[in-house]
């Protein structure tokens, strides 16, 4: 079973910058895509990645909805676009069991590139 420790390892191999806020949690940037509250969170046996985007729009939802699906069915190779209280995340789990550094980096890069790719065509819903 892959340890807090052994992510930490895995972050500093593969470059990203990372703070640890508590045991277990922590906060990673892609300075390559810009992103920057990438928080990954140990919640045994699994490792949750999750990023908040923005409010939900208060105007034309059913529309903005619609989108996300799309782009979880079709776009996102890893993880999925959710609402939690209000806020539109993006967020990804990885078994730790058999966790490697490059599913780890491989995760982290794919959320990253999917906010840099997509954030601006969803903060349009909330400028209608």
């Amino acid at each position: 079973m892959v340890t807090p420790q052994d992510i930490e390892i895995y972050l500093d191999d593969s470059g990203f910058p990372f703070e640890r806020i508590s045991e277990g949690v922590w906060r990673v940037e892609s300075p390559a895509n810009k992103v920057t509250n990438i928080i990954l969170s140990v919640v045994e046996p699994i490792l949750v990645l999750r990023i908040k985007l923005m409010q939900v729009p208060e105007k034309n939802r059913e529309q903005f909805y619609e989108h996300l699906l799309k782009l979880n069915a079709k776009d996102i190779p890893h993880g999925a676009f959710g609402v939690e209280d209000g806020q539109v995340v993006l967020i990804d789990s990885l078994q730790m069991e058999n966790l490697d550094r490059n599913e780890l980096q491989a995760s982290i890069e794919s959320l990253a590139f999917t906010v840099a790719q997509y954030y601006n065509e969803l903060k349009e819903y909330c400028e209608k």
